[in-house]
């Protein structure tokens, strides 16, 4: 198993409550998960994340999460 801690911005707080925010939350998942399988752990539909960034850089949805990283997660944004 793989430690992460996962932060989620906008609307897609509304998937784990606890990664909104600036401490975010702390998620334990199987050893090569990947970006995108995070995701659909946290039942985040397709289409509605723009990019994530692992550590501050900004990475694939095939990305393999290692211990300790740092994931930030975004919505596409709307505005006018």
């Amino acid at each position: 198993m793989v430690q992460v801690r996962v932060y989620l911005y906008a609307t897609l707080r509304a998937f784990n409550a606890a990664a909104g925010g600036d401490t975010g939350a702390e998620m334990e998942v199987p050893d090569g998960t990947s970006i995108a399988d995070l995701y659909g752990l946290l039942g985040i539909p397709e289409g509605h994340v723009k990019q994530a960034f692992v550590n501050g850089r900004r990475q694939d949805p095939d990305y393999v999460l290692r211990d300790g990283d740092r994931v930030g997660v975004f919505p596409p944004i709307g505005g006018g």
